[in-house]
């Protein structure tokens, strides 16, 4: 995809005014960092940040019946939440795969609000629609709605003084009004620390951003961008689909085997990955810290006494623990245990590297 052909969030003026350097992601033109990735990083890790991530997709599952006909197809069990709660979930293909992991808000039984991620959004939604029983509409909602993320140890104080309510649980989401426009609230996030994501109309994005920014930096926090919403969901091993998830990488591989209503009479891919469950992943997702210094990167191999054990699925530099970590799919068979010494491949230099069960660092979610 060229740059002329890189779609643009309700946000994107403000970006350019914030003076943001910018790279494609998922068909969008996404702001990668302001103030530097490493301050925007510490600022949600120790006060606050606000993130424009409006790329992502949003679909409306709507009609009689429309939770079961989601909870029929999707892998985790919204018979499990109820209305004003949210849900991780995966849609896979029948043989096991990820088409997408995406977020569920179960708003009622006869509707589903679903935000996928953007690359993936069309996919999802044409999955739900070929399978749709007759009275459930899906519909790709992706410019209709933005999202503004609030992260970090202050992000309460930062709603409270928008006006936004706070008192909701975690994985939970409240419809709300500010400056008299709706506003769906929920306590989730992509970075380890507590956090609301903001749901807007496309047309308010842009006024909300901008309020949000003012109130962010009121409390000491920075605006942050995609290079630091990367560096902190590696710290927590959270998975990005096309890295750690797949249409080749399986949810049990990834460690998201939590995400799946096993108990479920049916969802899309089942029978497979009920197979893989009982055989066991092939592959397992663990985390890398270097003890060398060197940077970590996707796509480098991991070796055991020389020998191949598997590859890195993500690498950056970790601001936290000040040294460079990795997520890597390790082969089940090489046996390998958090604290084992192994090596990374880094362009022919063998980087002497710590095997980590993720998280690398403490979740504050709650």
């Amino acid at each position: 995809m060229t740059e002329e052909q890189l779609s643009q969030g309700p946000v994107h003026a403000v970006h350019v005014e914030l003076g943001a350097t910018f790279a494609p992601f998922g068909g969008w033109e996404m702001p990668v960092s302001y103030a530097g990735v490493v301050a925007e990083h510490t600022a949600v890790r120790e006060s606050v940040g606000v993130f424009d991530v409006s790329h992502l997709g949003k679909a409306l599952v709507r009609g009689s019946g429309a939770a079961a006909f989601v909870n029929s197809a999707l892998t985790n069990d919204l018979d499990k939440i109820g209305p004003g709660k949210a849900q991780y979930t995966l849609c896979c293909t029948p043989s096991g795969g990820v088409i997408d992991d995406l977020i569920a808000y179960f708003v009622s039984p006869d509707e589903v609000f679903l935000v996928p991620n953007a690359a993936n959004t069309a996919d999802v939604v044409a999955a739900l629609a070929a399978t749709a029983p007759e009275g459930v509409t899906v519909e790709n909602q992706h410019r209709d709605f933005g999202v503004i993320a609030v992260q970090g140890p202050k992000s309460a104080e930062v709603l409270t003084a928008l006006g936004l309510p706070t008192d909701i649980e975690y994985m939970a989401f409240a419809d709300a009004t500010w400056d008299g426009v709706p506003v769906r609230v929920c306590r989730s996030g992509y970075t380890g620390e507590i956090g609301f994501e903001l749901l807007p109309r496309w047309e308010d994005s842009e006024t909300l951003f901008r309020a949000a920014v003012e109130q962010v930096r009121a409390h000491g926090g920075q605006v942050a961008g995609l290079g630091a919403r990367d560096t902190l969901r590696t710290e927590m091993g959270y998975p990005l689909h096309g890295h750690e998830l797949s249409l080749e990488i399986s949810p049990l591989e990834a460690r998201c085997g939590w995400a799946i209503g096993w108990k479920k009479p049916k969802f899309w891919g089942k029978e497979t990955l009920t197979d893989e469950k009982e055989s066991g992943p092939a592959r397992k997702l663990w985390g890398i810290k270097a003890l060398d210094r060197g940077v970590l990167r996707a796509g480098q191999t991991v070796l055991r006494d020389g020998e191949s054990i598997g590859e890195t699925t993500s690498g950056t530099f970790s601001p936290t623990l000040k040294a460079g970590i990795a997520l890597a799919l390790l082969d089940s068979g090489a046996g390998v245990s958090a604290g084992d010494e192994i090596a990374v491949d880094v362009r022919g230099r063998s980087l002497r590297a710590e095997v980590v069960s993720p998280p690398f660092v403490e979740i504050n979610t709650k």
